[in-house]
């Protein structure tokens, strides 16, 4: 069954309410948008043997949902995020974001519970076959968090 986009936006906006506090809201979208683009090519390579990037083992999205309360998500994510950055030559594309700043996410269990309940929300997204893998998901999400911005530009 197709994702309704209601239910992306919901995600979405979940997404941006669990980092409250910790960055400014412009950075919300580096976050969020980044664990989309993982649970996408996730599902996307679960489902389908000739997917344009290929998801390295132990870099799947229930890999990352394996993290949860694990006190080095951050770290770990990275990691994740660098091979699958190095297997598809993304370097500098969807490594930039850091998901080990303690600047940004808090400290110690702070970080780890912020970390964990973000990967959670897209848990039950499904992106893969019936998905969302024909719609332009990812386009959609990017306008999603670029609007509000856009309209205090203007």
């Amino acid at each position: 069954m197709a994702i309704k986009k209601s239910e992306l936006y919901s995600s979405l906006w979940a997404g941006a309410d669990s980092l409250r506090g910790g960055m400014d809201a412009s950075e919300y979208k580096n976050y969020v948008l980044n664990l989309l683009f993982l649970k996408y090519i996730s599902d996307k390579a679960r489902n389908n043997n000739f997917s344009e990037i290929e998801v390295p083992q132990g870099c799947f999205y229930e890999d990352i949902l394996a993290l949860e309360g694990d006190k080095e998500i951050g770290d770990k994510l990275n990691k994740i995020i660098a091979k699958i950055a190095e297997q598809n030559d993304l370097k500098g594309v969807i490594d930039s974001v850091d998901f080990n700043d303690n600047t940004k996410l808090g400290e110690g269990k702070a970080m780890m519970d912020t970390l964990s309940n973000l990967v959670k929300i897209f848990a039950d997204l499904s992106l893969g076959a019936h998905g969302a893998l024909d719609d332009d998901l990812l386009g959609d999400a990017y306008e999603i968090f670029n609007a509000p911005f856009r309209q205090r530009i203007r």
